[in-house]
């Protein structure tokens, strides 16, 4: 099934063409007409960063970061008040229900971008443990960082405190960035022509009808141009639409739905069970509360959003316990089931044992309620345009790798972006920008491919094939090497695991 998920989504991967694309239907036509309508007053920078959310804000942390981009003049375009705010978290807000789960290799890139510090002034949630199981109680799964000799898997992160990090990072630097509080409504790119004089400073007039700059036209009447464009600007991405990049993808006919709940104590655990319509993930936030990622069908979904305070606690409990079917046992030395040949000889400490979660005392955000589908860019780049974090890919939040991926693209973006300026390139030429997309674009698939098929695979109740995932689960619970290669792949090193269930 993997194999035909790659297929279907790595259109061109191996064989990456360079896309020699104008977005005027008549090249001659267009340039008359620019050359009548633009200023010399018209802004021009080196990067438009077309979205300014978490992955595009940290593409322009890590552009200022870094000696060889930091020169750079960058834009920003998004109609989002909060860019224009200094600090828009108060300490005694409630938790958001809106979070992500970061891994070690994000909270690196946080470090190496000066964000990091920003975050561990606000609310969150180092974890150290993972549990996950079948509703049918024929198996489980604990990660441990120690399995792989870390101290951490990953770290929960209200979405609202990631942005509010790296928007302080950015106004905290001498980086020259300039916010524009508007949408982008239309994209212009000319094709290259003559060079331009070596003895003339050229206008961005003059350079963008010799196709050496793209034009961006915004809602609020304003224009301005740029060597490269970048779409951060997520799953329904503007630039991705006036690009002309054609995408594959599907709906899962799910929907997820998000909250924070409250407990008695301290979550310090990731916990996920598979249950008969779809994962349910309840993952700590830190001073007692956790955060849900429920899926299951969209009426199931409207019913839990509209239902009762009390009762739906009541829900999450029954799905987080004894619904569905029994916990599954921790296997004492010397038992034997069906899946004995796994163990040999091997013994579960205290803390490898299965573990109920902690109960759900009180609801503490509103329920959110949001679609789940999949979808992928068949190209990242071509010329002076580039997509990064969902504008190129929409996953599954089955691994909550969605951000983590797009934090990737933007770590990589930057970097390829500082090695055209070391040899003196042009950044917006397709010949560098294809080595983001190679670089990216394999890692992004198999992720997709792999969390696909996973979502398949436990959509299905059915006999054998829950005896294939319990046979899996346990797997991965006593095979060492195994359960360390999951683990690394998760946590966001490059190394494709077997595909065999994996930590969020």
């Amino acid at each position: 099934m993997n194999r035909i998920i790659v297929r279907r989504l790595s259109v061109n991967v191996s064989g990456l063409r360079v896309l020699q694309r104008s977005f005027c239907s008549d090249a001659a036509e267009k340039e008359s007409e620019v050359k009548q309508s633009f200023t010399n007053n018209d802004d021009q920078y080196d990067v438009a960063v077309v979205g300014g959310g978490m992955v595009g804000m940290a593409l322009a942390c890590s552009l200022a970061s870094m000696p060889l981009t930091k020169h750079l003049s960058v834009a920003i375009i998004d109609s989002n008040p909060a860019l224009g705010k200094s600090n828009f978290i108060k300490k005694e807000d409630p938790p958001d229900p809106r979070v992500s789960t970061v891994t070690p290799a994000t909270i690196s890139f946080f470090k190496e971008i000066g964000a990091w510090q920003y975050v561990q002034e606000h609310r969150h949630a180092y974890f150290d443990t993972m549990q996950v199981w079948d509703y049918t109680g024929l198996g489980y799964t604990k990660y441990n960082a120690r399995d792989v000799n870390k101290e951490i898997l990953g770290c929960v992160v209200e979405n609202k405190v990631l942005h509010s990090s790296l928007l302080s990072c950015m106004q905290n630097t001498e980086f020259r960035k300039t916010i524009y509080p508007s949408r982008l409504t239309s994209m212009a790119l000319l094709p290259s022509s003559s060079s331009i004089s070596v003895d003339s400073t050229p206008s961005a007039t003059t350079l963008f009808t010799k196709g050496h700059l793209a034009k961006l036209d915004l809602s609020d009447g304003k224009s301005l141009y740029a060597k490269l464009v970048v779409g951060a600007d997520g799953g329904k991405s503007r630039v991705r639409e006036l690009a002309g990049f054609k995408t594959t993808g599907w709906s899962y006919s799910q929907n997820a739905i998000i909250c924070t709940v409250e407990h008695n104590k301290e979550n310090y655990c990731a916990w996920q069970r598979f249950l008969p319509a779809g994962p349910i993930a309840l993952l700590p936030i830190g001073d007692n509360f956790s955060n849900i990622v429920w899926t299951m069908n969209p009426k199931d979904a409207s019913d839990c959003k509209s239902m009762n305070e009390d009762d739906f606690v009541k829900i999450l409990n029954h799905a987080l316990d004894y619904g569905y079917g029994p916990h599954p046992k921790s296997i004492s030395s010397g038992s034997v089931d069906m899946f004995s040949w796994f163990r040999g000889d091997a013994t579960l400490s205290a803390k490898e044992c299965f573990e109920v979660p902690p109960r759900v005392v009180k609801l503490a955000s509103e329920r959110m309620v949001f679609p789940l589908s999949l979808k992928h860019a068949n190209n990242y780049v071509s010329k002076r345009v580039v997509l990064i974090g969902d504008a190129a890919h929409t996953v599954h939040p089955l691994a909550g790798q969605g951000v983590n991926l797009g934090f990737g693209d933007a770590s990589t973006l930057s970097r390829i972006i500082a090695e055209g300026i070391a040899v003196g390139a042009d950044i917006g030429e397709v010949s560098l920008l294809k080595k983001y997309e190679a670089e990216r674009k394999p890692a992004n698939v198999v992720m997709m491919a792999v969390l696909d098929g996973f979502q398949k695979a436990y959509s299905v109740d059915f006999g054998p094939l829950n005896i294939l995932r319990a046979a899996a689960f346990h797997g991965a619970q006593y095979i060492s090497p195994l359960k360390r290669n999951i683990i690394s792949y998760a946590s966001g090193e490059q190394r494709l695991p077997l595909p065999l269930p994996l930590f969020t």
